[in-house]
């Protein structure tokens, strides 16, 4: 069977010459079950279907595969500079990752958490950053743009967009989670609204996200407003599976590549 085109989003502003970019949905991979069908790393799944999905990925964006590069995310504030392909084995322990190499893809993932990539085009600079709340609320789109600067990225050339997270009609979350992030600065309390359970708020994470991006100075913060929980079609969701009660859950990938380098 003739494999098609891999379905993706992509954002207006990140159509870049020279960048390649795509918000990869569930759809276009071989994962099967819980995983159907285009899932990344960080679950149970079938290794061999997971490489095939990379390899889909990465094709989609004009690289090889091994040059297709996620961290091992861990909801840090930390951002690092990639310069070539790392093994399998030694993903670094971050939540940002950059390059300035042409022909390295740089991926994040996601199932709820907020999937942002980043371009100066005229720095030839990428990035992305994986921002959970507590790495949004920690400071994780801060670092990626410091260490996007480091290789001569300037944050008002700097283009960021949000891909597929949860939205907030869909983010229920506890006392002691609004008391966290109003303690760290209390206009937080904007993205906050009362939920119709008691002791309860829904939570705005795509609002904070912008707000962190616009208030560090980048040029353009885009939102696509696609909600995970929302949307099962298209994209996994750990919330929308813990109430479900399921085993595990698929990953989103998000990712973005300098064209060239042979």
């Amino acid at each position: 069977m003739t494999e098609g085109p891999l379905p993706a989003i992509e954002a207006a502003s990140l159509k870049l010459p020279g960048i390649a970019h795509a918000f990869f949905t569930r759809e276009g991979g071989v994962s099967r079950g819980l995983y159907a069908s285009l899932n990344g790393t960080g679950s149970n799944d079938d290794p061999a279907a997971v490489a095939e999905n990379r390899r889909r990925m990465a094709a989609r964006l004009g690289i090889e595969a091994s040059h297709l590069l996620v961290p091992h995310q861990v909801h840090s504030p930390d951002a690092i500079v990639a310069k070539e392909p790392w093994p399998a084995e030694g993903r670094p322990r971050v939540d940002g990752i950059v390059t300035a190499t042409p022909g390295l893809g740089l991926g994040v993932m996601g199932a709820d958490c907020g999937i942002v990539l980043f371009a100066d085009p005229s720095a030839g600079v990428v990035g992305a950053a994986h921002a959970g709340w507590k790495g949004a609320l920690t400071g994780v789109l801060e670092a990626t743009i410091a260490a996007m600067e480091r290789l001569d990225a300037r944050r008002h050339e700097i283009t960021a967009v949000l891909g597929p997270t949860i939205g907030p009609a869909s983010y229920e979350v506890g006392e002691e989670f609004v008391a966290r992030f109003v303690a760290a600065e209390a206009s937080n309390s904007s993205f906050f609204r009362a939920s119709s359970k008691a002791g309860h708020s829904m939570f705005d994470l795509p609002g904070f996200i912008v707000m962190r991006l616009q208030r560090a100075g980048v040029a353009q913060a885009e939102n696509l407003a696609l909600d995970t929980y929302a949307d099962e079609a298209r994209f996994f969701s750990y919330r929308r599976a813990t109430h479900r009660r399921e085993p595990d859950y698929g990953r989103l990938v998000a990712a973005i590549a300098l064209e060239g380098g042979g």
